[in-house]
């Protein structure tokens, strides 16, 4: 049960994300109607040359600018703005479910959780595109992180761990769901997978780059895809967040 009303912050990272930002916002807006406090959307532009910032303005949400080329740190610039005291992180090409903030808003309400994600599905379905599903999978499972795609916590203790690790070039979520859960632990609360809610989201990178792309980058190159993971390898954040087609 519910007994305090939450107000909740959604942060966006948007590099020309035109296409799908609308219905990633819209998505916000339809969840949002279930939760009884207020929602805000913060669009964090990031090197953007298309009509990013018209459509988020065009859907009410605040817009803030990041030069950096580095998703952490749009993602921070987004969070130093948040003004509720629930945070949460979705990228443009994803729609979270209609009940998605609801079930957040339960979780933490219990007490029992520091925070958490939700099962992510894609948009479409091939063998290539579930192996690596399955892959990913076992790589969170491996590193005690159950769930990514979409994070949330109160926004109090998204800033006692310092947000997102602006030093890694990726694997900054699989980081900060580490950072969260071990900050959780001393509090005895869990990082927990919402069961009841999902995330869709887009297929792109298999569209563009093919639906085994994943699974051969990690045969040929599996120190590159270990450097990856720690963040250490700018060339290929580079290539997955700014060289796919939107």
């Amino acid at each position: 049960m519910i007994t305090d009303v939450h107000s909740f912050s959604v942060i966006v990272p948007a590099h020309n994300e035109e296409t799908c930002l609308g219905a990633c916002l819209r998505a916000v807006e339809k969840a949002a109607s279930r939760v009884q406090g207020r929602v805000e959307c913060i669009v964090v532009l990031n090197a953007c040359t298309d009509g990013t910032e018209r459509v988020a303005r065009e859907a009410g949400a605040t817009v803030t600018f990041c030069r950096e080329r580095n998703l952490a740190a749009v993602r921070n610039t987004g969070a130093k703005l948040a003004l509720n005291d629930i945070l949460v992180t979705i990228d443009a090409d994803s729609r979270m479910s209609a009940n998605a903030l609801l079930e957040v808003e339960k979780a933490l309400a219990s007490g029992k959780y520091i925070g958490g994600g939700v099962p992510i599905i894609p948009d479409r379905y091939s063998l290539g595109i579930v192996l690596t599903g399955v892959v990913l999978a076992t790589i969170c499972l491996a590193v005690g992180v159950p769930s990514a795609g979409m994070f949330w916590c109160f926004t109090g203790d998204f800033d006692a761990i310092g947000g997102f690790d602006e030093s890694r070039h990726s694997g900054e979520d699989i980081d900060f769901a580490q950072r969260l859960k071990r900050y959780g632990r001393r509090q005895n609360k869990r990082f927990g997978t919402l069961r009841r809610a999902m995330l869709r989201t887009s297929c792109r990178k298999f569209d563009q780059f093919g639906d085994w792309f994943f699974m051969k980058l990690l045969l040929r190159h599996p120190r590159g895809c270990w450097r990856a993971l720690k963040g250490s390898d700018s060339a290929l954040a580079e290539r997955l967040w700014y060289g796919v087609r939107r």
